[in-house]
């Protein structure tokens, strides 16, 4: 089975926040994910790609860059996306479908706008998606904590179906590059 990691908007002025904005929750814990499942990308002989969005630090800069604390690999993938969608307006579906990915995880930035899209887009599109309960951040809102945003979005993400594909959430510890989703079908 063709496997992809799916690494969102990790990147540097996102996760450690700027003069307007505060940093991620718990962001050492993400960073300290984010690497241990590309460890494991790796060992799994998946694909790793990393998507970066064009509206932290205007596009340009140190701050657009994917946060320096993470492993990139000279092989990873990078696309830049103008919207909350990665699937929109990029390649990356396309490139997925050209190496024959049948299963998606994902981790990143921020679980309730480009996590939450990108995995829901991902089970439309013909992807099992495991979404890394702790691989994904954000920040405060005006109405919930962080905390309760990511705790919320694990719980509606967990089984999400299109019929033919779906979500399941693990742990970053767990071994996510060997999928779950037969055991349920």
């Amino acid at each position: 089975m063709n496997q992809a990691l799916l690494v969102i908007d990790a990147q540097q002025e996102l996760i450690e926040g700027n003069e307007n904005e505060s940093s991620v929750f718990k962001k050492e814990e993400l960073l300290k994910n984010i690497n241990l499942v590309i460890e494991k990308a790796k060992e799994a002989e998946a694909i790793v790609v990393f998507v970066r969005d064009k509206d932290v630090a205007g596009g340009e800069g140190e701050g657009f860059q994917v946060h320096q604390k993470i492993n990139i690999s000279p092989a990873s993938m990078i696309f830049d996306k103008k919207a909350t969608n990665s699937f929109y307006g990029t390649g990356l579906l396309d490139y997925l479908k050209d190496n024959e990915i049948e299963h998606l995880v994902i981790m990143g930035c921020q679980t309730e706008y480009c996590i939450d899209s990108a995995v829901r887009t991902a089970s439309i599109n013909g992807f099992d998606v495991t979404l890394a309960a702790d691989g994904h951040s954000t920040r405060d809102s005006s109405m919930l904590t962080a905390e309760q945003i990511i705790n919320h979005h694990n719980r509606a993400l967990h089984g999400h179906d299109n019929v033919d594909h779906f979500v399941l959430v693990r742990k970053s510890e767990d071994d996510l590059f060997q999928p779950t989703h037969n055991n349920y079908r």
